[in-house]
């Protein structure tokens, strides 16, 4: 059996169906579209669409590219259009805490990713860099990078350093790349968290790698890359029953692994407050707040997690520079209404 080719209407995205045969019964799917669309799209290709929830057999989204097709099943392709190879600038506000000829330092709020990709053609806060700064960007990040010396997830607030030239790049990432073993970097997170630490402080030294059945996040796992957290309790909270149900932490990275708060808070038991990714068995929990503090987490609509301090030395001139940022509204709106333990 062939397959058929279908335009979205009004939309420059093509859908691609695939009736599987008889004798492809069996088979797995990434295999048995490559075979069918070899001539449009290439199996890696493929692979990345089903990772990225864009094929379905009989309309069920399958994210699996190891998933056995029976036969008879209508699998479903959606190719989505081309965007340009290099992003574009967009007159997106940006909150400047410092510029000048070498770096530029925002205040990234939630909500904004910070390079194009999958899912985010644009719209992210290096479109809003390229409209600010111009052609001034450094290119060692790549095109749908410039600039980029770190990241922040898109629902982390907080502040985050960009490279202007080339020279810049390579200094600050050399300073990243230290995680302030020799340097002045520093990196100073707010979190809230599920639960109260039973210790003031602490260090989680856990590695962190890929996780091995979800493509989009990390875990604690041995043999996986190094990674430090160290963490203090700042504030305590108390649920609408009187018990301890809450706390803020401030931690502080000692490596820079993606998702490494999120992932090492949720290892010893006290993940973020509002993060469904390694936090969802503790949704229940916020029963317990009072109904003040439980409107404002649901309306927080994000993991709480501010990056609140960043301390770098600057590339060209050496000097030790420190910005803090206070805590965003929906943040500070939470804390305000979580009741301190008395």
């Amino acid at each position: 059996m062939g397959f058929e080719t279908d335009v979205g209407e009004g939309s420059d995205e093509v859908i691609e169906t695939v009736v599987v045969a008889p004798e492809e019964a069996g088979e797995r799917l990434d295999r048995v579209l490559a075979g069918r669309l070899a001539a449009h799209l290439s199996r890696s290709r493929l692979k990345a669409l089903i990772l990225d929830g864009r094929v379905a057999i009989g309309g069920r989204t399958i994210r699996d590219p190891g998933q056995r097709v029976n036969a008879a099943d209508a699998v479903t392709v959606v190719v989505p259009a081309p965007v340009d190879a290099v992003p574009r600038g967009e007159p997106i506000p940006l909150a400047v805490l410092h510029e000048d000829a070498d770096i530029v330092v925002i205040d990234k709020p939630a909500g904004l990713v910070v390079h194009p990709g999958a899912g985010n053609p644009a719209g992210t806060l290096v479109n809003a860099l390229i409209a600010h700064c111009g052609e001034s960007l450094s290119g060692i990040g790549g095109v749908k990078r410039p600039g980029i010396v770190h990241r922040l997830d898109k629902d982390t607030s907080g502040v985050m350093v960009v490279a202007k030239n080339d020279r810049a790049h390579r200094a600050l990432a050399d300073q990243f790349a230290d995680h302030g073993r020799t340097g002045a970097l520093e990196r100073g997170y707010l979190a809230f968290v599920w639960g109260v630490p039973a210790r003031p402080r602490g260090t989680i030294d856990k590695p962190i790698d890929r996780h091995p059945h979800a493509r989009d996040k990390m875990a604690v796992r041995p043999g996986g890359r190094d990674a430090v957290t160290r963490w203090e309790v700042l504030e305590r909270y108390q649920g609408a029953d009187g018990t301890p149900v809450a706390s803020l932490l401030a931690c502080r990275l000692e490596t820079g692994r993606t998702h490494q708060i999120r992932v090492h808070l949720a290892a010893i038991g006290h993940p973020l407050l509002g993060d469904d990714v390694y936090g969802p068995g503790f949704k229940t929990k916020a029963a317990r707040l009072a109904p003040k503090a439980r409107a404002a987490l649901q309306a927080l609509a994000r993991q709480a997690l501010h990056a609140y301090l960043l301390t770098v030395e600057h590339p060209t001139t050496g000097e030790r520079l420190s910005f803090r940022t206070p805590l965003p509204s929906d943040l500070e709106l939470l804390r305000a209404s979580l009741a301190p333990e008395q």
